[in-house]
């Protein structure tokens, strides 16, 4: 039934919800209140409220969860996958704050598929840096960094002074690096992966396997990148793929 206004009262919930959501009132990633409250607030029915939200998520306003609830749904960023894919340029240049936490360090022996990325042999030693990156406040990313030892021996330390891989590698010689390998596949979370990025597991994550190389194409690091699925999107340019 219309409400006194000339609106479906469906209609009018959706409305101020939208309002609150663009004004900051629920924060980006905040769950929204029950059915029953949101009923209560309203004078409506739960069949009202949930036409509204419906509406909301069709807009890509909010995201319905089964058993869990209706939350707010946080940006999507347009990642694009270039042959000098930068994160903090692209978070930059789309006016977010880029920052990273390492989470763990160490040495590992080279698996078949890191041997064939690095052009190593199988077992031979290599670094890892595991990093969590944040787009503002909000996680976007865990990725592991595979480095061969035999050329990089003392790179955690330098990451772990400057903050930045670009700056640590800079103190081994690579001036520049290029992108050479790119695979994408999306799958289900395990439960580390979703406590760190802060979504549930029913939700996906955008699995990033990569290949950097320096100048002479020499490969100098393989990644496998978990991105939260409903935050970011990649792009892919293949006429600015090649690398130089």
């Amino acid at each position: 039934m219309p409400h006194a206004t000339g609106r479906p009262r469906w209609r009018r919930i959706r409305d101020q919800l939208a309002d609150e959501i663009a004004a900051g009132e629920h924060a980006p990633g905040a769950r929204l209140p029950t059915e029953a409250a949101l009923g209560r607030r309203f004078g409506v029915n739960r069949h009202t409220v949930r036409h509204a939200m419906a509406a909301l998520a069709d807009e890509g306003l909010v995201r319905i969860e089964q058993g869990r609830g209706t939350f707010v749904q946080e940006p999507v960023l347009d990642y694009p996958v270039t042959g000098r894919t930068r994160f903090s340029d692209i978070l930059i240049g789309a006016r977010h704050d880029p920052h990273s936490h390492l989470l763990r360090s160490g040495q590992e022996a080279a698996t078949e598929e890191m041997a064939d990325a690095l052009l190593i042999a199988v077992g031979a030693p290599v670094l890892l840096l595991e990093t969590i990156r944040f787009m503002d406040e909000m996680p976007l990313a865990v990725t592991a960094h595979y480095f061969p030892r035999n050329r990089f021996d003392g790179l955690v330390e330098a990451f772990r002074e400057s903050a930045s891989l670009t700056s640590a590698l800079y103190r081994f010689g690579v001036r520049d690096y290029f992108r050479q390998v790119t695979r994408v596949r999306a799958r289900l979370p395990d439960d580390d992966e979703a406590h760190l990025l802060r979504q549930p597991r029913s939700q996906p994550v955008l699995e990033h396997r990569s290949v950097n190389v320096d100048p002479d194409s020499r490969p100098i690091e393989f990644a496998i990148g978990r991105y939260a699925g409903q935050r970011v999107r990649f792009v892919f340019e293949p006429h600015q793929m090649s690398v130089g």
